[in-house]
């Protein structure tokens, strides 16, 4: 019967349709890995000589071109369509500065601020901040980061200056009652 099941269960997930990511080709051609420059006061990097504008963030690199936003795993892609709502903050407020080939309707566009997202793609486009914080949470999980409290402190121990509730109550289990 255990044997019966366990194929049963085979043949589902082969059987099950895989995830589709769709690459496209974005019509551009880096000739090799782009020179990489620090935006100062961000934790985004940008290719100051490539003929398009690409970010790297995250140990992703991203791309924005005609308007839309791509993500690619290396500089010479993949590529693959992101909606704006999916695009980390820290890279939604480069400032224009840093986009070499601006859109036309960017003229006049103050250099040392973000880009008017809101002005091309409405309100509805941002995604509410607790959203985000739990979808980029997931993501931090789903590589290995978990950026969780609870967990971090079970790894490297309690942050300094701070007293930790579940430390305190372990520590009471093992016979310090007070």
């Amino acid at each position: 019967m255990r044997r019966l099941v366990l194929a049963a269960l085979i043949v589902a997930a082969l059987a099950a349709p895989s995830q589709a990511q769709v690459h496209v080709n974005v019509g551009i051609a880096l000739p090799g890995p782009p020179t990489l420059a620090v935006i100062p006061g961000a934790p985004v990097y940008y290719a100051p000589g490539a003929p398009a504008n690409v970010f790297f963030y995250g140990h992703q690199y991203w791309l924005f071109h005609d308007n839309g936003w791509y993500w690619g795993p290396s500089w010479n892609g993949p590529w693959a369509v992101v909606a704006p709502v999916h695009v980390p903050v820290p890279i939604l407020r480069v400032p224009v500065r840093y986009y070499h080939a601006r859109p036309s309707h960017w003229k006049g566009w103050r250099h040392d601020g973000p880009p008017r997202w809101d002005g091309h793609w409405g309100r509805d486009w941002r995604e509410a901040a607790h959203e985000r914080h739990w979808r980029e949470r997931e993501e931090h999980w789903k590589r290995g980061r978990h950026g969780d409290a609870k967990h971090d402190q079970d790894r490297h121990g309690p942050q300094p200056g701070r007293r930790n509730a579940a430390h305190e109550a372990g520590k009471r289990g093992r016979g310090d009652h007070r």
